[in-house]
């Protein structure tokens, strides 16, 4: 790992709120990812899945969680089952954990190889009643990959079938949106690491630079500063590409007069941040440039006032598509008409703006969080406005992330990251 040691604290936090809300006798298993092939023997870096990192810290492949809070033997109420490390995949591989390490990362004093796994598990399931498997439900989630997850949980489905079943998920939705300040501090440094490499290309844009280029200085600003890089595929847009919300070619040629949209994000110890900013490449917006892009400026701050405890996500964006249909109204893209004889399930404004404001941000970028409950302090958020025109070749968008606060607006993560259209044509021409 490139990132500094989390306290293990942390994670003890983490396992303590996820029992509180299990049922008695019951116990929780949570499968590390896989690693994922390639092609012959080439595979992808592997990624932690974030439920087993959220609550051990563990970032290494086959790894497996159990929790058994009521189990009638100490050592078997919370066990991390790892692969046997030895000198060959030391030479080979690198260091992986030993027990004493697995401790120092995750406060789990039963450390049991994984050869193990299934002896130790017939023996908790004769004491237990119920098993929570861990299931994706995110409501944007889309799986053709059988996981190492899902394939324990067929496998245990076959050989436990008088148990109980419960779910993971609605718990880990819930506890996992709501951010611890170490969570929040991680998060913070992810933010920071963004801001660093926006900054550098300030200073490395300019007509006929390539976007890739662009994407190039960003990684390695990111990797320089104890990120393994990007959070999510990098959109580096320029002119009408930025009109694609989700362009990822980032093949073409930026050109004077054209407005390059950067949705870009580094992650942090698996924490992620999300920015998007826009761009003049010839480092001056003109006239119709500005006035839209300090409209989605103008939505993106009044947006962000209205995150604060007890909102509901669906009625926040509705509050926040009449702020965007003001702005349209100003800048003559809709009239009166448009307005008053629009689809409700389609309001105007979408024609301009076709996707929502915010989303969940943390150890994923578009995070746990349940959508239909009201907002929580420690929540953390992005706000992310944009105004789309293809028929003028540009596309705007403006992206902070931010935490819910028990009073008053939400804090800006992003806050030093420039966003005004004078400083940013200040730095670009600096």
């Amino acid at each position: 790992m490139k990132y500094h040691q989390i306290d293990k604290d942390l994670f003890i936090k983490n396992r303590k709120k996820f029992v509180s809300k299990m049922k008695p006798n019951s116990v929780a298993v949570f499968n590390s990812n896989d690693i994922y092939p390639v092609s012959a023997d080439s595979t992808l870096p592997f990624a932690q899945h974030r439920d087993i990192f959220y609550l051990s810290g563990v970032d290494q492949e086959e790894s497996i969680l159990l929790l058994f809070p009521d189990a009638p033997y100490e050592n078997l109420r919370e066990i991390l089952f790892l692969k046997e490390t030895n000198e060959h995949i030391a030479v080979w591989e690198g260091e992986k954990l030993t027990k004493e390490r697995a401790f120092e990362v995750s406060g789990i004093k039963s450390v049991i190889w994984l050869q193990d796994f299934h002896k130790t598990l017939k023996e908790v399931m004769t004491y237990a009643e119920t098993m929570y498997i861990n299931t994706n439900e995110h409501y944007r989630a889309t799986i053709e990959t059988e996981t190492r997850e899902a394939r324990f949980v067929k496998w245990w489905k076959e050989n436990y079938p008088a148990h109980k079943v419960e779910k993971s998920n609605p718990i880990l939705q819930r506890i996992r949106s709501v951010k611890e300040s170490e969570e929040l501090d991680l998060i913070q440094k992810a933010c920071d690491i963004t801001e660093k490499g926006f900054r550098r290309i300030l200073n490395f844009v300019k007509p006929n630079v390539m976007e890739y280029e662009i994407e190039a200085e960003f990684a390695h600003e990111f990797l320089r500063n104890r990120s393994k890089g990007f959070a999510y595929t990098p959109i580096i847009a320029s002119g009408n590409n930025a009109n694609v919300l989700h362009y990822i070619e980032n093949n073409q040629q930026c050109h004077a007069g054209d407005l390059l949209l950067l949705d870009v994000g580094a992650e942090y110890a698996n924490y992620s941040s999300d920015m998007t900013r826009t761009i003049p490449v010839s480092g001056k917006f003109n006239d119709r440039q500005k006035a839209v892009y300090n409209a989605v400026l103008n939505v993106k701050n009044e947006a962000t006032k209205m995150l604060i405890p007890g909102t509901l996500w669906k009625q926040y964006h509705i509050e926040v598509g009449k702020l965007m249909t003001s702005e349209l109204l100003g800048l003559g893209l809709l009239d009166k008409a448009d307005v008053q004889n629009e689809n409700p399930d389609w309001p105007a404004y979408k024609k301009y703006f076709m996707h929502g404001t915010s989303h969940h941000m943390g150890l994923d970028t578009h995070d746990y969080g349940l959508l239909y409950e009201p907002m929580q302090a420690n929540m953390v958020f992005t706000v992310e406005p944009g105004i789309y025109i293809p028929n003028e070749k540009f596309g705007i968008r403006l992206e902070d992330d931010v935490v819910i606060q028990n009073i008053g607006e939400p804090f800006n993560l992003m806050r030093n990251i420039p966003i005004e259209a004078d400083e940013i044509e200040s730095i670009l021409n600096s």
